[in-house]
């Protein structure tokens, strides 16, 4: 029986643990689809209409989240919705060609509507002011019935 001396044995353990770790087979790489890159890029087209605006309040500040919801002119259901963001502004694509109303409504305000004609242009820019109602506008006037 042979006895191998301490640093000899290390050695040879270094060894075996390296080249094994050496010998694993690289990572696949990633699988490639059949289909052409133009192909890849056919997603749903995006729509090039921009219904793009501001929404403010009684004393013409900008009004951060109110709810904007965008119709097909004669449709009861709204297809698109939104929220203004901390500026008041709010952006949405649509498809061209067609008559949008755009509806803000908000607590204790009154509800406004605005037309969109998306048939001649690329956007169309609103600015919307919103009114108290009379209950609000009496409770910030301190007025009673």
């Amino acid at each position: 029986m042979k006895f191998f001396p301490r640093s000899a044995l290390s050695l040879g353990l270094l060894l075996c643990v390296s080249t094994a770790s050496a010998q694993q087979p690289p990572p696949p790489p990633p699988a490639e689809s059949s289909q052409p890159s133009s192909e890849k890029s056919k997603a749903k087209p995006v729509p090039s209409f921009l219904i793009i605006g501001t929404v403010f309040n009684e004393k013409a500040l900008s009004f951060p989240g109110v709810p904007v919801r965008i119709r097909r002119q004669g449709e009861k259901k709204f297809a698109w919705e939104t929220y203004t963001n901390s500026r008041g502004e709010f952006a949405v694509r649509v498809p061209p060609g067609v008559h949008y109303e755009v509806v803000v409504h908000m607590k204790k305000y009154k509800e406004r509507t605005a037309k969109v004609d998306s048939t001649a242009d690329v956007q169309q820019r609103l600015s919307i002011q919103l009114e108290p109602t009379d209950q609000s506008a009496e409770a910030s006037t301190g007025a009673k019935s």
